[in-house]
């Protein structure tokens, strides 16, 4: 319970950041969420990213030309680091605020280590949110982590045998498979998945 209560905390993960300790940045936009933004053609869609960290994603969308992009987080801090001698950084579509207190209406929401980073018995409560997020046909689209670690704070893994169920308590699964252009440190230890909010 002490560790449920110390990730939930801004605290630590703004120190975190200030450590060095974020071991899942990889100082760039991932390969399979770049290439999926890319054969997207509406740049008006409402976009979400949470556990927004260093911003990567963010800061592509905002380049490629999307116009209602939200990144949410506890802190600014770690997009500050990544981002802090760039003007045209688009801080003003960044929230600060716990994502389980957020509220709005999105068509797509980018799932990019945030899903590791959250207390595994809050799992369910994260996809119960992303459905109350997203819009009737949103997507929900990202990349977890097939594989475990040996630690006791995050990242922390999973399975596909695991996430089945889990995604499929609220969103219909469009793919959810082993990423084919991941970077190589994580070649064949990640899923990427699309899913879609269902029909109430």
């Amino acid at each position: 319970m002490k560790m449920t209560k110390k990730l939930m905390d801004k605290e630590y993960w703004e120190g975190k950041y200030q450590n060095n300790q974020a071991k899942w940045n990889i100082g760039t936009i991932s390969t399979p969420l770049k290439d999926y933004i890319d054969q997207l053609t509406d740049k008006n869609i409402r976009i979400l990213i949470p556990g927004l960290g260093h911003g990567h994603e963010l800061m592509y969308l905002q380049e490629q030309g999307f116009t209602n992009i939200t990144g949410l987080d506890f802190t600014i801090v770690a997009a500050l680091e990544a981002y802090g001698l760039m003007n045209d950084f688009p801080y003003g579509s960044v929230v600060l605020e716990d994502f389980f207190e957020h509220e709005g209406e999105y068509d797509l929401i980018i799932e990019q280590t945030f899903f590791c980073a959250l207390p595994r018995e809050m799992r369910q409560q994260y996809v119960d949110k992303m459905s109350e997020l997203l819009v009737e046909n949103g997507k929900l689209v990202g990349l977890l982590f097939d594989c475990e670690f040996e630690q006791n704070e995050p990242p922390f893994g999973g399975s596909k045998e695991e996430y089945l169920p889990l995604l499929r308590s609220k969103l219909t699964i469009d793919v959810l498979e082993t990423a084919h252009n991941s970077i190589q440190p994580r070649a064949g230890r990640e899923l990427f998945f699309i899913t879609t909010k269902q029909n109430d």
